[in-house]
């Protein structure tokens, strides 16, 4: 099993674009995260899964610095989530399962708004807004109001929203739930070619195949901690070799730790 601090073959000169280490959170007398270890490096996609109140939302909060962890610490790019907000959220991009925009502002100006936020002037704001439509498939809806737009539509203007400031690390939380399969394979081959661009990535998704044919490494997260780290082939040969990623991932969190 690939030790989670370790980099990935060929990468150990490569910057780790985060660093989890020990990191612990508590909502009351509910531990959603219980001293995680991990790793993302540059260049990579690497899964985050784990059955539903394993803590994978509380770290990608975490990560994003929308939450402060109780304990740990956690490095995007090498500055600190808690004492350097302002340097990580430059740097990342940030996509969930709902979608962040204004339902009464058109596909074009939601882009704007963010742009300006993520200071842009309006020119390039409006440059970048252009491509990332064009890119999208969204160029025909751009002026249309949000509202009017189809769950993939919205989903894809999402995407486009966090990649306004170029973004180096990208944070997919469960990016393609409730999309129907053609709008998923659509999103999927935008998010194969930013891949391919040097886009880095952490996903958490409940489908698991996409972790097994997109993923370079994949965390298996249960009770608030990681009890399995590997790539997709790795995790499969827990099953005997000849099993899915889902078969794997039954195994590990029932019986709750790796083998």
């Amino acid at each position: 099993m690939t030790d989670p601090t370790a980099p990935l073959p060929g990468a150990a000169e490569a910057p780790r674009a985060i660093q989890v280490t020990a990191v612990r959170k508590a909502f009351g007398q509910v531990t959603a995260l219980a001293g995680v270890d991990l790793t993302v490096e540059t260049g990579t996609l690497t899964a985050l899964l784990g059955p539903n109140g394993a803590g994978k939302t509380t770290l990608v909060r975490i990560i994003a610095t929308l939450t402060r962890p109780d304990a740990g610490r956690v490095l995007v790019f090498g500055f600190d989530v808690t004492t350097q907000g302002r340097e990580v959220r430059a740097r990342i991009g940030l996509t969930g399962q709902y979608a962040g925009l204004d339902d009464a502002l058109s596909g074009h100006d939601n882009l704007m708004l963010i742009g300006r936020l993520a200071g842009l002037g309006r020119g390039p704001a409006a440059g970048r807004a252009a491509e990332l439509t064009g890119a999208l498939g969204l160029t025909d809806a751009a002026g249309r109001m949000l509202r009017t737009y189809s769950g993939g539509m919205r989903r894809r203007l999402d995407l486009a929203a966090s990649l306004m400031h170029k973004p180096e690390l990208l944070v997919l939380d469960e990016p393609t739930t409730g999309l129907d399969p053609g709008s998923r394979q659509q999103l999927w081959a935008i998010l194969t070619e930013l891949k391919a661009a040097g886009t880095t990535m952490l996903l958490t998704t409940q489908y698991l195949e996409e972790a097994d044919r997109f993923a370079d490494l994949v965390h298996v997260l249960h009770h608030g901690k990681v009890i399995a780290t590997g790539t997709p082939g790795e995790l499969k040969s827990m099953a005997g070799g000849e099993g899915t990623l889902d078969d794997a991932f039954l195994a590990l969190t029932r019986e709750g730790t790796a083998a």
